[in-house]
Formats: C-alpha cells, structure tokens, sequence
C-alpha cells in the first residue's frame, strides 16, 4: 500500500494523519506481537511498538498546540496493515515480519515527508526526524530478521 501522508497542505491535516497512522501502526504491532511463535522475536517486536505509543504521545501534544481534534483510533486503513498480518501468520514468523517491513516503507514514507512539510515548525520537524529515524531502525530489523529466519 503507498501512503499519501506527508503530502497534506496544512499542518493540522498532516498531524491528524500521522495520527491515524500511528494508531493503525499500534494495531499492527499488537497483531504481530500475539502471532509471533519465537517470543524472543515477540518482545523487540514490543519495543518497536512502545516507539510508535511515543510517537503517537507527542503527535497528540503537537494537535492540541495547534487546536485540531485528535483521532483516537485508527482508519479504514487499519484494515489493511493488521489484515496483512493475519494473512503472513498463515505462513509463519518470517512471512509476519515482512508484512510488517511492508507497513513500516509506509511509515518511513510519511515522516520524510513530514520532515519536509513547509508548515512544520523546527521543533515538529525535529520530531518528525526522530521519529524517521525510529522508522528506519524497525524497517531495517524486520527486513533483516525475516531474511535470517
């Protein structure tokens, strides 16, 4: 699935975004974490998603600052990030972890955007960085950990 957030073109939309974003994310780590057989796969799995409750922490804040109704739970898009996850656990441990590097190309996508956004002030863009990096890191590890498997 190929994400448009970040493209949004007004800093309330893109925060409302990622907010939804964050908790179809949270969804996914959830399905992940209950699928896994290796519980040792399972508990950084767990990290990541004590991530995305950060992210989704400060995405609040950033929405009361700015006076935008926060969402407090995901979209239809929900659907599909935990729908994939059900559909690998058919195949075992590697096959969940690459759907979930599937999901995290969209949330990588989403903050570089975001990091960009015109409207973004230093400290959202500094945020959106961080949060980048974070994304990079899970995106690299299912990649990696599903290949070892």
């Amino acid at each position: 699935m190929v994400t448009m957030v970040g493209n949004e073109d007004t800093i309330d939309k893109l925060v409302t975004n990622l907010i939804y974003l964050e908790h179809d994310a949270i969804a996914a780590y959830e399905s992940v974490i209950e699928r896994l057989d290796d519980k040792q796969l399972s508990a950084q799995v767990a990290t990541f998603r004590d991530d995305h409750l950060q992210h989704l922490q400060v995405l609040n804040e950033m929405a009361r600052e700015i006076g935008t109704d926060a969402p407090t739970e995901g979209d239809m898009k929900q659907m599909l990030t935990t729908g994939k996850i059900a559909l690998a656990d058919l195949f075992g441990d590697s096959a969940i972890l690459k759907a979930m590097k599937t999901n995290e190309d969209d949330t990588v996508t989403a903050y570089e955007r975001a990091s960009r956004h015109e409207d973004a002030i230093p400290q959202s863009k500094a945020f959106f960085l961080k949060a980048l990096h974070d994304e990079q890191r899970h995106r690299e590890w299912f990649e990696t950990t599903a290949k070892a498997l």
